[in-house]
């Protein structure tokens, strides 16, 4: 079984929803059968890498809200990360283009460690507050996971990774996909938002069995029987998930 899941490193909602899914993937009996790949999505591709602001002030600014709704917002989305053991920091998170995260994100899937280096991009943007757009940090958590350092600096200098990017979110927008986390079961089912890991429980069973399903062969006699920056008060957040 395949398991494609569309995220943003911006998206608060991705790393819940991917923390979820998790939970789900260890309580399915054929969880080490199941491939699980990371698909870039960009929810503000036209985002500055240095804004100077705060993600309350650039929560705030692009949905017109009080200063003090964005931070409530972003206080009750902590809440949410740490009801699956993660630890927001969101008024230390740089906000910024994500761009290149995702083209470093393509780098690792090449050597096998795609999964991995999202995790850690999403660790250190929510946990740690680090910029996810300085070429250095960025090839030093591509180190942390086995990478090439330096290597991973030639990617990001060069733009070696743009079209792997770009074609990825050409491929999510002729899914429809506006908004993320997404996640796709076999080309066949979709879950969007960070919906409850018991939904993602019925739905890799219900694919599961599916794909078991073989036509009955009879041999004599006769057969019998018989599917959000902030939380869902958000503009752009609803179901667990953010939109464009």
């Amino acid at each position: 079984m395949k398991v494609d899941i569309w995220s943003d490193f911006a998206c608060p909602f991705c790393y819940i929803g991917k923390r979820k899914f998790e939970a789900a993937l260890k309580q399915f009996p054929h969880g080490d059968q199941v491939q699980v790949g990371f698909r870039s999505f960009e929810l503000a591709p036209d985002a500055e890498k240095k804004t100077g602001k705060d993600i309350n002030t650039v929560l705030a600014e692009k949905y017109g809200m009080p200063y003090e709704r964005a931070k409530q917002m972003n206080e009750q989305v902590t809440m949410q990360a740490a009801e699956v053991g993660l630890e927001y920091h969101m008024d230390n998170v740089i906000p910024t283009n994500t761009h290149d995260a995702h083209q470093l994100t393509q780098f690792a899937k090449q050597h096998g460690k795609g999964n991995e280096l999202a995790e850690r991009l999403f660790k250190a943007y929510f946990t740690e507050g680090l910029d996810l757009s300085d070429h250095p940090t960025l090839a030093r958590l591509s180190a942390e996971v086995g990478l090439n350092e330096q290597e991973a600096l030639r990617v990001l200098e060069e733009g070696a990774f743009d079209s792997a990017v770009i074609g990825e979110l050409q491929q999510g927008a002729r899914l429809g996909i506006t908004g993320v986390p997404f996640f796709v079961f076999n080309d066949k089912y979709a879950v969007s938002g960070a919906q409850p890991s018991g939904t993602f429980l019925e739905v890799l069973e219900q694919v599961w069995q599916e794909e078991q399903q073989q036509p009955l062969q009879v041999i004599s006699g006769q057969a019998g029987g018989n599917s959000d920056t902030g939380p869902n008060s958000d503009p752009s957040c609803s179901d667990g998930s953010c939109s464009v």
